[in-house]
């Protein structure tokens, strides 16, 4: 179940969706989640076949951004495609080397999640794509005042109730935002919202060296480095009290 962030000129619609929440939330017990994380892929649909057993055992496939690189629609349907051949229930969000189509694309067949919430298995998402502006430029970018609308608007409802963040920027300050010359360039808003809202797991990306697992209070943060250079991560849900992230590589 999708769920858009309510208008904020309409009281009503702020309403019903507070109600979509609770009947969201009433359906009962979340279940088991096996979670297999793919970030910044770059267009390497080449590799997808390599994790075939892993894709088929997942529960849930979370695609953390930079499906493409500088591609649009067409090019996000070819990787979504090969994804899907193995699992169907993918859930994702477009990274700043994606053309603003393809967060069009992901939304349209089902599986983006950007600036809204996404029900699934009991367990409630929410997702934020494209990244803060970057030296050069890239197509899909937005700046902390508008990345703050997105997440006031998902604040206004799920208030202690976010189970998990997919988002391309990572958090600030974090071992997941940290370049190679050691300075932090995530989003302090992101790192505001994970500190309010302390989801289980911040899913991220963007930052090619920023791998690693870390923590903002109780909320893990995964950064498993892109996949086209073959690393991906697996996380094991079974419980609100038990979370557990493994960091992969393919190897030959």
């Amino acid at each position: 179940m999708l769920i858009p962030y309510p208008s904020k000129d309409s009281a009503a619609c702020s309403l019903a969706f507070y109600f979509s929440l609770l009947y969201i939330y009433s359906m009962g017990q979340a279940s088991a989640l096996n979670i297999l994380q793919l970030s910044d892929i770059h267009g390497a649909d080449f590799l997808i076949d390599e994790i075939k057993s892993e894709l088929e055992k997942a529960d849930l496939v979370v695609l953390a951004g930079d499906i493409t690189h500088f591609g649009h629609a067409n090019a996000a349907g070819t990787i979504l495609r090969k994804i899907t051949s193995y699992n169907e229930n993918v859930l994702a969000v477009s990274g700043n080397c994606d053309y603003p189509d393809v967060e069009d694309y992901l939304l349209e067949n089902g599986y983006g999640i950007h600036g809204s919430f996404r029900e699934n298995s009991g367990w409630l998402w929410a997702g934020i794509g494209g990244s803060l502006p970057c030296p050069g430029r890239t197509p899909n970018e937005f700046e902390e005042p508008e990345v703050k609308e997105w997440l006031d608007s998902l604040r206004q409802i799920a208030t202690g109730s976010l189970d998990f963040l997919l988002v391309h920027q990572p958090p600030a300050n974090t071992l997941n935002d940290r370049l190679s010359t050691g300075e932090h360039v995530g989003s302090r808003q992101i790192r505001n919202f994970i500190e309010e809202m302390e989801p289980l797991v911040c899913m991220t990306a963007h930052i090619h060296e920023g791998i690693g697992i870390d923590r903002i209070g109780s909320t893990l943060i995964v950064n498993p480095g892109p996949f086209r250079t073959g690393k991906y991560a697996v996380i094991s849900i079974s419980g609100k009290n038990s979370v557990n992230a493994e960091l992969k590589q393919i190897t030959a």
